[in-house]
Formats: C-alpha cells, structure tokens, sequence
C-alpha cells in the first residue's frame, strides 16, 4: 500500500523542486502538494496522510501552528518540518510537535530516509492506536530528582555544560529527547551522534537552557501512582546494562564508537515500557498485573495483552525520532536477535548479551533451559561466538552495577 505524504510550503517554486527531487519515489508514495497551512489543513481533511513535511516559515499560519493543529486532529501523521539555521528560535519552539527537523536547502537522499523512516517501522506497530499513542509522545519522563538537579543546574551562575551533561545521561527520558535534537539534520552533524555528554556539548549551554527552561522539553514524572511500576529501578537496570553492554563492546573492538552506541543501546533498550507506563497505563498496569501473578516476563505479558512489546515501541519512536539504525535495530531485537539479519557484532548483540546476563546474575545455564528472550544461543552460534558468553558474563552484573553505581553516585556528588 502507498503512503500518502503531504508537503506544504508557500513558495511554489519550493514545491516544483520537490516533485522533480521526489519523482523517483511515486511507485512507492502518494505525494500531495499544499501552497500553505491552510491548504494542507483543507486537504487532509479529504484525506488524512501517514507523513507531513512543512516549511517553518510561512505567512498567515506558520509550520508551528500546522503541526499544532495535525498532531491534534492528526494523530497518526508522523511530523517533519523544513527550517533554515536563522530560524533556529522559533524552531526549537516546535520541539514537542516535531519528529525530525531538516535544515533547508535540503538533501534528497535525507529527505528521502527521513520520510522511509517515518512509515517504514509502522509494520512494527499493526494497531493503529499504538502507532497513534507512540507518534503524539512530546517527551518521556524523567525521575523527579534529576529533573530537579538540571533545573537547579542550569539556573545557576555555575553552572559546566560537563555537569549537565552528566545529569542528562544518567535520565533516559532526557537522553533519548537530546539525542532525538542533536541527531536531526538540522544540526548538521556529520555523523550520528551516540555519546550523551558530546551531544550537550554539541548542541551547547545556550540551546539547553531555552530547551529545558523554556521549551520544556523535559517533564517531571508522574509514574508513581502506577503500582508495580519503578521508574528508579528501571533507570537503574538501563544503566546496568548500558554499562555492561559498553564493557563488552570494547573487549570486542577497538573502535571507540561502537562502545559509545552499545552504551546508549543499552541505556535506551526499554524505553517502549516507559512510553507504555506514562502514555497507557491503565493497559500497562494489566501488564504489570500478569508479570506479577502469571510469572510471565515484561516482553510475555506485553505481547499476550497488548499484541506487542515494549522492544517495538521502543524502536519505532526511536525511528521516528531520527536515531541510528544500530541503536534501532539493538531496541526492535533485544529480545529476538535471531529475528535480526545481522551476521556480525554490533550493539545488538551487546544489549542482548548484557540485558541476558544481568538477569541471570552473571550466570551462564545450560542453553536447554532458558527461554530464547533470555540469552539466544542460536544466534550467538550464527555469529560464531557462543565461547564469548563467558568472559562477557564478569561485567554482569558485578562490574556493571558496579560502575553504574559510580556512575550515578559521581552525579549525586556534583
């Protein structure tokens, strides 16, 4: 089936440039031109799309006030917007309406992979209601004392980007939300940025502050009126296994990225239970239910009364989000990575590795007596590296709680 996409932008000649950019992609798109908000609003109510693409600045109504009105009347539209370096103020306003930001003129090819992207992990998410409820996250949660410390951070005359780039790696909810910023063409990075603290650095001390303190990109947790649900414990687990997951990177590479990614792999792997919690929860806390009185893990419960699991929804807003595909492959299959066609190390194997262990303590059974979600020695045999396992399984969880720990108590200390 064809996905419809929309691009509205008010300068005709914009518009003609993209049907010949995108003329390749008509077999696979159903492409619809709009010459302003107004036009585009006309339009999708004829016929709603799986993809907008808008112009930041336009007379009369703006692409601000657009995806304003289509991520409310539009929940299922993924939102991408157009904007030049000189608009970066009314930009950043847009942060919570916004999936991906690219910088005008834009590249053909990025456009392309951002608007795939964007409808491409829908098969992920076959209900309809769960690939609306993932495309209106604004942002995810953050515990309420790292929400506290960043404010308290950057309002004072002392403040270090290094010391807010700290706090903001030890939250996953922050984490994903800059990486989600850093990430987008907009930016103009080189490269997927993986590493947390170069991403605040990057994106530095003045755009943080107007994100956090006026944008609000942040929210402060709400997560403790759903029973069974710790939003410190799962923190704790990601950084575990991030930790974990990093170590075992790096006694298999040299290459200081790969670590960096199988870090934020792992400290990321779970986040589709916290947009579950705080976008679902009357359905979670059934989840939760069966996880406590069934015996069944998350990822069990999840797909018996749910249909799908935390890893799914986890990868697709990281898609839409605009992160890596090794970041997004290690979410879709941390679980199942045979189901990946991966035939080499890469973060996935790390987060799986680590995510494995961590929950045995360390151990490492019989392969006949765990279940596949668990430790999957197919695919450590596919990838000839089963006699890996053990020397991996020191860091879990022992030296990865470990220097997790440190981790997190170096920024208590701060």
């Amino acid at each position: 089936m064809k996905r419809r996409v929309i691009f509205v932008d008010d300068d005709r000649n914009v518009l003609n440039g993209l049907r010949r950019m995108l003329r390749s992609m008509r077999e696979e798109w159903e492409m619809v031109y709009a010459s302003g908000g107004q036009q585009a609003l006309d339009l999708l109510a004829v016929e709603p799309c799986d993809v907008v693409v808008t112009d930041m600045r336009m007379p009369g109504m703006d692409g601000g006030e657009l995806l304003k009105r289509v991520k409310k009347e539009y929940p299922r539209a993924a939102r991408i917007v157009l904007t030049g370096f000189t608009e970066q103020e009314a930009t950043l306003r847009t942060v919570g309406l916004t999936h991906q930001f690219l910088s005008k003129p834009c590249d053909p090819d990025m456009l392309k992979t951002a608007i795939q992207r964007a409808c491409a992990l829908r098969e992920l998410l076959a209900d309809e209601t769960l690939s609306r409820l993932v495309l209106q996250v604004e942002s995810l949660p953050s515990m309420p004392q790292l929400y506290t410390r960043i404010v308290e951070e950057l309002n004072s005359p002392d403040s270090s980007i290094k010391n807010v780039g700290r706090i903001i790696e030890s939250d996953l909810g922050m984490a994903s939300k800059i990486l989600q910023l850093v990430n987008s063409a907009f930016f103009g990075m080189p490269r997927h940025i993986s590493n947390i603290p170069q991403a605040v650095q990057l994106l530095g001390m003045e755009t943080i502050k107007s994100l956090v303190l006026t944008v609000h990109i942040f929210s402060n947790s709400t997560l403790e009126q759903l029973p069974g649900f710790s939003l410190e414990q799962m923190q704790a687990h990601s950084m575990y296994v991030g930790v974990a997951a990093r170590q075992i990177a790096t006694t298999e590479s040299d290459e200081k990225r790969l670590g960096d990614a199988a870090f934020l792999a792992g400290i990321v792997h779970d986040i589709g239970k916290l947009v579950l919690a705080s976008q679902n929860p009357e359905q979670y806390a059934q989840v939760l239910l069966a996880v406590q009185n069934e015996g069944l893990s998350y990822w069990e419960a999840e797909m018996k009364i749910i249909g799908t699991s935390h890893a799914s929804i986890g990868a697709y807003l990281m898609s839409v989000w605009g992160l890596g595909d090794d970041i997004i492959e290690a979410l879709a299959y941390h679980h199942t990575p045979s189901d990946s066609v991966s035939e080499k190390f890469n973060p996935l194997t790390a987060v799986h590795a680590a995510n494995g262990l961590m929950k045995l303590n360390g151990a490492l059974p019989a392969p006949d007596v765990l279940p596949a979600h668990e430790l999957d020695f197919a695919y450590f045999k596919r990838l000839g590296m089963t006699d890996r396992l053990s020397p991996w399984a020191q860091f879990c969880p022992e030296a990865g709680a470990n220097d997790a720990l440190e981790h997190e108590a170096k920024n208590r200390a701060l």
